[in-house]
């Protein structure tokens, strides 16, 4: 099944609305770095082949290493352009000239808990800081609104890990790797009354300008650090950006069936 086809029906439910993506040069290959939504399933579909269609350019993402162990699944990600999310994977793109497209918070963002919408969960990394000072990519800053409201957690990770039977359970060494103390442990949650069924939020997404980098061997922490900052406040800038660009499209353009249902 194509990307285009997969995406008629969810591009009719989410109406999704994209902000600064005609202003990116795509003739750049670039690193595109943004904030992971819950369960990650939703809106990314929605980019990349927004981006592909319009812009003629395929995004490759790189992806986590439990994906790859999944048949079928792994077999269409990869026809997507997705690789594992390897510091070597990312390298072979990157000296190809291709555009990647990298979430830092990975699956621990995916699974992100109860009051954790629209944050950035990057704990300390700073690979894709790393990758892109060694091979000299400009990093494009996006962010996706909507997709975190589409579901209402009902139980998260912390309802969990903080039961006298997961602190037991946790002991077990293959339980412990499994989840990765928790972080990967998804949330219950509920869309459409007590359905699975997502609530039709709109989708909005912003590219930010891009971030100009130069190619070097060395660097220091400090530097990484710095650049990763900038990175993230560029992207809960834009996520403020559309909360005030949805504020108004709600008022003027959602239908009476929509603002109900969400």
């Amino acid at each position: 099944m194509s990307l285009k086809l997969m995406n008629a029906i969810p591009k009719l439910y989410f109406s999704p609305q994209f902000v600064g993506f005609d202003s990116v040069d795509y003739s750049r290959p670039a690193l595109w770095v943004g904030n992971h939504s819950r369960y990650g399933l939703l809106d990314i579909p929605l980019m990349l082949d927004h981006v592909q269609n319009n812009h003629d350019v395929l995004l490759h993402g790189l992806a986590d290493k439990v994906h790859f162990k999944v048949p079928i699944w792994r077999d269409f990600l990869s026809s997507g352009g997705a690789v594992l999310g390897t510091p070597e994977e990312c390298s072979k793109l990157m000296q190809n000239e291709k555009h990647v497209l990298v979430f830092p918070g990975g699956a621990r963002e995916v699974m992100r808990r109860r009051n954790e919408q629209y944050t950035l969960v990057w704990k300390k990394r700073l690979g894709f800081v790393r990758m892109a000072l060694q091979h000299g990519y400009d990093i494009i800053p996006f962010a996706s609104l909507g997709p975190d409201e589409s579901f209402d957690v009902l139980i998260d990770a912390n309802d969990v890990i903080n039961t006298p039977w997961w602190k037991q359970l946790n002991k077990i060494p293959s339980v412990n790797r499994a989840t990765r103390n928790g972080d990967v442990i998804p949330p219950i949650s509920k869309g459409i009354g007590l359905s699975i069924i997502p609530k039709p939020q709109r989708f909005y997404f912003s590219a930010g300008e891009r971030i100009s980098l130069p190619k070097q061997k060395t660097f220091k922490d400090t530097d990484l650090w710095d650049i990763r900052n900038k990175v993230a406040a560029n992207i809960m800038s834009q996520l403020g950006e559309l909360k005030t660009i949805r504020k108004d499209d709600r008022d003027q353009n959602w239908s009476q069936v929509r603002r109900f249902l969400t």
